[in-house]
């Protein structure tokens, strides 16, 4: 009886392990979400600026919140979280409109709002990488060395970017990144499709600010149409206009115009057939050189 005891004893042992082992190799397989807020989610890198850092904090404080994410989050009348809408391509959304979040440009909106007061980056990822209040601008080949906390990343192409989020320094971001989570800090994705940063300049804008019209307006680094490429506007796009001068004469969209634009925040020249005024803008300096 003592040995069959023991048998049956050893073989619970054995199978209690197997059990423990096989659970801790599935959870391995399949890990579960990190907890967002047990990251470190603060400005990890010195220099960046006071509203910039305060941008960083407000979104830390989201993420401290458990704040989640949601499609069309944080668009509302004024900067914060909103309840969701259902993105048609994609299914986790489904709980988003029962849940109160913000989705990426949601979350930087409001960051910024709450570090300046003010509402300065309202719109979609490309509205925002593509702001009038630009104090630098980096492309994905200038990599993480040159970024300060505050930053902003974003991905997808140039007349697409589909993703945006905070840089931390250190190699990490703090983003909404998707439905079904919480936002996150997470580290920041060079690969794919990272197309570059962005410098947020909260200060006075000097010069006249002006709009775009169109689609997929390229600027050139030279008043030509033969001139490289250097930035596409997806889609009506505030600017910030420093001179414009008479060079190559463009015809399109039925208008023909030789006069282009010096736009300084993107160190590139458009046609003005596709700023909005008159062919000659009004309140723009000619350019001297």
């Amino acid at each position: 009886m003592l040995r069959r005891t023991g048998a049956i004893g050893t073989l619970v042992v054995l199978l209690t392990t197997l059990l423990l082992t096989s659970s801790a190799t599935a959870a391995d397989r399949h890990p579960g979400p990190a907890r967002a807020a047990d990251a470190d989610c603060r400005a990890l890198a010195p220099g960046a600026g006071t509203a910039a850092e305060r941008a960083v904090d407000a979104a830390c404080a989201q993420v401290a919140a458990g704040v989640w994410y949601t499609w069309g989050g944080g668009h509302g009348a004024q900067p914060g979280p909103t309840h969701g809408k259902v993105d048609p391509t994609d299914p986790a959304s489904e709980h988003d409109p029962e849940r109160v979040g913000f989705d990426c440009s949601g979350l930087v909106r409001y960051a910024y709002a709450q570090a300046t007061g003010a509402d300065l980056l309202d719109g979609d990822a490309s509205a925002q990488y593509y702001t009038h209040r630009t104090a630098a601008r980096f492309t994905a080949a200038d990599g993480l060395a040159p970024l300060l906390p505050g930053d902003l990343l974003a991905y997808g192409t140039p007349a697409d970017l589909h993703h945006i989020a905070l840089y931390l320094g250190a190699g990490k971001m703090v983003e909404a990144r998707q439905s079904g989570t919480r936002l996150m800090v997470g580290d920041v994705r060079l690969g794919g499709d990272y197309f570059g940063a962005v410098r947020v300049d909260t200060g006075t804008v000097e010069g006249p600010v002006l709009r775009t019209w169109g689609t997929g307006v390229w600027t050139k680094a030279q008043p030509s149409t033969r001139a490289a490429r250097v930035y596409a506007f997806p889609g009506p796009t505030t600017i910030r206009v420093a001179c414009q001068k008479h060079a190559e004469s463009v015809t399109a969209e039925g208008y023909t115009n030789d006069a282009w634009s010096y736009l300084p925040d993107y160190r590139a020249w458009v046609t003005n057939i596709y700023i909005q005024g008159p062919a000659w803008l009004d309140g723009v300096p000619a350019c001297t050189a």
